[in-house]
């Protein structure tokens, strides 16, 4: 959580997810755990609310909720912007650039040189390296270290590979407009070595950015490991705007080899639904994981907004948010490794809260108003289908408007429909009805958890299968919720809610 700003008109401010103070940001950049804190770094404008002098911010908390914003960290200059890119624990000191005593952090970030610099135009990758546990930072004096002479050669992720092949750094980075994942190997985190390439594959309608390549078990067993690639997308997304999918498959420590890639890259003759997404809706990008999470966990985060309408949301002094953290599982579904999102287990113990449970409710057609609500809410509802052609919440509500998350059993989909969310006229994209594919459980049923937050609503539905994250800006006294069914009834057979005191 962030504090609470004194500013009268900020009543869209989050509970639950990180904002920083007054000032923008976006991508999320450099996640490591490390000496019991997690570090959270960013895009940030540090001199304004609207992209610009991009900069890393730092935010830090030792329970994902809870985070303190610290000074920026690696700041912009006349020469160059700070662009995404990730940070190590370079815990034998291969970059050398160790004190003896510490185990250095190394900083790899994308160098956006301005009009000033000799390179400009061009991006490369950049290292800085902190020996105080990641408060205070170096650039490094061989700065670029890694040099394409391109000029959307970005977003660095980098992390340590222990196989046959042996035991050195990968980082993969993007082509952004050629719809490329490049993988280099190094051996000191300063001089890289060219190993492959990846793509264009499935959704292309958009430039690439923001990789991530990590392993998981499928279905909980370490002997049938995957890999998985992740890369973000803008435009293209599955509803529009940014978005971000992801591939299962093998990494032998030089290539990628996919097992869901669908087509050959051409995103104007195949269905979006065939591909594998991080998230539906379309408020969730450029998710990175955290390296080094304690536990083996795999925790992600992504920025909560949308290039299409990010500059003007109505929020102030602060513009943007980050998603709440997620750990991420692999797990069979219908014979296809596919990945299984849920919120950190840190979130059920953020805060006050009252709960009140229903259970057996019956949804004719309309609505069913069930308490006055609150602006922050977690929701657990299970639904079984009925004679009803749509069904569903209709959370932050105000008795007739409200933001609609529904079921369509004969689509087999799941909706989120923003129009009428209230305030939607900032910008001609932000008003939607957003889908995704969703199939009923083995039982018929249709399970969700949701996260409400002041100007944000995460639905996780069938065990974190679908998850679709969407902002909205309602009202202040909007914050009923409501049951609805169209063309028929539905069943409740249980709905739980937690209210954030």
């Amino acid at each position: 959580m962030t504090a609470i700003s004194a500013h009268e008109d900020d009543i869209f401010r989050p509970a639950l997810h990180y904002t920083a103070k007054n000032t923008w940001l976006n991508d999320p950049n450099g996640l490591v755990y490390h000496e019991g804190i997690y570090h959270l770094y960013y895009q940030n404008n540090p001199f304004g609310n609207v992209w610009g002098n991009v900069s890393w911010g730092h935010a830090t908390s030792v329970d994902l909720v809870n985070w303190d914003e610290q000074p920026v960290a690696i700041a912009c200059d006349a020469e160059e912007d700070i662009f995404s890119g990730s940070i190590v624990i370079d815990q034998y000191n291969t970059s050398g650039l160790g004190n003896g005593q510490t185990a250095p952090l190394v900083a790899m970030y994308t160098s956006a040189y301005k009009d000033s610099s000799a390179r400009r135009g061009t991006q490369a990758q950049s290292l800085a390296w902190s020996s105080d546990g990641g408060y205070t930072w170096t650039k490094h004096h061989s700065n670029p270290v890694l040099d394409r002479n391109s000029a959307d050669f970005r977003d660095p992720k980098v992390f340590r590979y222990d196989g046959p092949p042996g035991s050195y750094w990968v980082m993969v980075a993007v082509e952004a407009n050629d719809h490329k994942v490049v993988i280099y190997s190094s051996d000191n985190l300063r001089d890289w070595h060219y190993l492959s390439s990846f793509g264009p594959a499935n959704a292309t309608g958009g430039v690439w950015e923001c990789p991530d390549l990590f392993p998981l078990p499928l279905d909980g067993d370490e002997e049938r490991t995957k890999w998985i690639l992740t890369v973000n997308l803008n435009p293209g997304g599955p509803n529009g705007g940014s978005g971000g999918q992801y591939f299962v498959g093998h990494f032998d420590g030089v290539a990628f080899t996919s097992e869901t890639t669908v087509t050959d890259g051409s995103s104007e003759t195949a269905e979006l639904d065939a591909y594998h997404w991080l998230d539906w809706g379309r408020d969730y990008y450029a998710a990175v994981s955290f390296n080094n999470a304690p536990d083996g966990r795999r925790l992600m985060v992504g920025w909560m907004n949308n290039w299409q309408y990010g500059a003007a949301i109505p929020t102030w002094p602060w513009r943007s948010s980050m998603s709440l953290v997620r750990e991420m599982s692999l797990v069979t579904d219908q014979g296809q490794p596919r990945l299984s999102q849920q919120v950190a287990d840190e979130y059920r113990n953020c805060g006050s809260m009252s709960v009140n449970t229903w259970s057996g409710l019956a949804i004719d057609e309309g609505m069913r108003h069930l308490h006055p609500g609150a602006p922050v809410e977690i929701i657990d509802v299970t639904f079984l289908p009925g004679s009803a052609e749509e069904f569903g919440l209709i959370i932050r509500g105000n008795g007739t408007d409200g933001t609609r998350i529904g079921i369509r059993p004969s689509e087999n989909r799941i909706i989120t429909d923003r129009t009428s969310s209230g305030n939607t006229e900032f910008h001609e994209s932000f008003a939607s009805i957003d889908t995704a594919p969703l199939r009923p459980a083995r039982d018929g049923s249709y399970s969700l958890k949701i996260f409400v937050d002041h100007c944000s609503v995460e639905v996780f539905a069938q065990d974190g299968q679908v998850t679709m994250t969407g902002l909205i800006f309602p009202g202040p006294d909007s914050t009923c919720l409501s049951l609805y069914a169209k063309g028929g009834t539905a069943t409740a057979p249980s709905l739980k809610v937690a209210r954030l005191g």
